[in-house]
């Protein structure tokens, strides 16, 4: 029985129908005979109203706050889709990134992870939980709550992966595929069935949001 993380975009669980779609994989992978990691982003536009709420109060805040904020978007999304895969019948845990020994530094908003103590994640993966871990986020030397930046949960599920010796990492999002381009702006854009890491941080540098520039700089390197 080896070990999966996949990683959902928070667009897929935006209302409960596509939440329920996103326990079903979940648990199929589960039922399959693996341990699964589900590394999950906050639900929706969350992250962007929780920063438009920011602004409307300051226009210089203190990242670390801004930190304690952002990071409640995942914690909401794990707690609900623990609950309803506990509802499934099956054993489910949620785990934010500092439970779950995500340690990075102090680059508040856009921190890197520096190692992850993962003793707390295999102990429940060995005791046939699925966990449902919080993306974007970690907790810093001192004990304070930090965010990873854009695409943070990309580059949370790729640490988690590479510290767990996953078979596999899978990153879901609510685009089908990685295109040449992005398809709603260039109506020509070919699906691309295979990318090296190369090609998808070039892709990535120049703009392309399909991935994190440091899941791919993380998983080429790993």
């Amino acid at each position: 029985m080896g070990i999966i993380v996949q990683k959902y975009g928070g667009k897929l669980i935006a209302d409960k129908d596509k939440m329920a779609q996103v326990a079903n994989n979940i648990v199929n992978c589960y039922e399959d005979g693996n341990k699964v990691v589900a590394v999950i982003s906050a639900t929706g536009d969350t992250t962007n109203e929780l920063n438009s709420r920011i602004m409307e109060i300051s226009k210089n805040p203190a990242p670390r706050d801004v930190d304690m904020v952002l990071a409640t978007g995942e914690q909401v999304a794990i707690g609900l889709l623990s609950i309803m895969i506990q509802d499934m019948g099956y054993k489910a845990i949620s785990l934010t990134g500092w439970q779950a020994g995500i340690i990075t530094d102090s680059f508040y908003t856009n921190a890197n992870i520096l190692e992850i103590q993962d003793d707390i994640i295999r102990d429940y993966l060995n005791k046939g939980y699925i966990v449902l871990l919080a993306g974007f986020q970690g907790i810093d030397e001192a004990g304070y709550i930090t965010t990873l930046g854009r695409g943070g949960s990309d580059t949370t599920a790729t640490h988690v992966a590479v510290s767990l010796k996953a078979e596999r990492c899978e990153i879901y999002k609510d685009t089908k595929c990685i295109f040449t381009a992005d398809p709603k702006l260039v109506p020509t854009a070919k699906k691309l069935t295979f990318i090296s890491y190369t090609q998808m941080l070039e892709l990535a540098k120049m703009g392309a949001k399909v991935l994190a520039v440091k899941s791919i700089e993380y998983a080429r390197k790993s």
